[in-house]
């Protein structure tokens, strides 16, 4: 039987995008979403950089074809630069229950994406993986309380609009880094060219709208959100979408999105010890059914 590393590695990114979640929301709560959203995929660019030129000798993959920046230069514009910038306003008008509710309809959209644009074929058993951990999810989250984040009702279409706008994002950003990651071309280069590339277009906005310095003044306004920022871009865009990408260059795209859609149960704990939210049976049973169909999706 072929070794799963493909999806534990996808298994190991939800993992990572836990810790970042929780990493980025003590940072948020301090200094805007905005300005983390910019700073994390900075920090995220300086690190990669750093360890590309320590294990491969140079900061960038210069020798990679153009072909190569042009898939995996979209990928991140549109996954990390785009997406993310639409789920944070969804998460502002409609608040975390729905957006995350919203965004596990990603490995639905990478498997079709995948099947339509790479001619990647699912089994049946690897549909009804996807099915049970989707539908684990969506439990999750909607067994959860509603916070009082809640969106007014004037920007409930708008933000769930925008909520299907990130999971297209995220599932698209996959689809094209599969895509310029052909030929086994190594994950950490992917993701040095698609985290340089989300953070010049998320900078140049910025310049152009003048805010580059406002984000600089916020940062260091609240010395206490630095810990969380480093932490977050840590396990988030630096560990977290290099394991992502190793993941899809190993598995299909469908059964990777699956597995990498597991925040919302691991946050679980997190959300009892930490955030000190309630936790119904509900969660606890969508949380059973997810790591089921996960399970399903390593052992086929």
């Amino acid at each position: 039987m072929p070794q799963p590393w493909g999806e534990l590695a996808a298994v190991a990114t939800s993992v990572c995008w836990s810790a970042t979640a929780t990493f980025f929301t003590f940072a948020s709560r301090k200094v805007g979403a905005l300005v983390v959203n910019r700073v994390r995929l900075l920090l995220a660019s300086a690190l990669l950089l750093l360890t590309h030129a320590l294990l491969l000798g140079r900061p960038l993959p210069l020798e990679a074809e153009p072909s190569r920046w042009l898939w995996l230069g979209l990928s991140g514009i549109i996954g990390l630069t785009i997406g993310d910038a639409f789920l944070f306003q969804a998460y502002v008008w409609n608040g975390p229950r729905l957006s995350m509710l919203i965004m596990s309809s990603v490995p639905v959209m990478s498997a079709l994406l995948a099947w339509a644009a790479l001619g990647q074929q699912l089994l049946l058993v690897h549909w009804l993986g996807i099915a049970i951990t989707v539908a684990g999810i969506a439990w999750v989250v909607l067994g959860r309380q509603a916070g009082p984040s809640a969106a007014p009702r004037p920007h409930y279409l708008r933000g769930v609009l925008l909520g299907f706008g990130a999971a297209a994002g995220q599932a698209v950003g996959l689809v094209l880094a599969r895509q310029g990651l052909a030929g086994d071309f190594p994950a950490l280069s992917g993701n040095v060219i698609r985290m340089v590339s989300a953070a010049a277009v998320i900078w140049l906005v910025a310049l152009v709208q003048r805010q580059a310095g406002l984000t600089f003044r916020r940062l260091a306004s609240d010395r206490s959100a630095w810990a969380p920022m480093l932490g977050g871009s840590v396990f988030g865009p630096y560990i977290g979408v290099w394991l992502s990408l190793v993941a899809i260059q190993l598995t299909d795209i469908g059964i990777a999105s699956a597995l990498m859609a597991l925040p919302p149960v691991f946050l679980l704990p997190v959300d009892a010890f930490v955030f000190r939210e309630k936790v119904g049976w509900q969660a606890v049973a969508g949380t059973a059914v997810a790591i089921g169909g996960a399970i399903v999706l390593v052992l086929t």
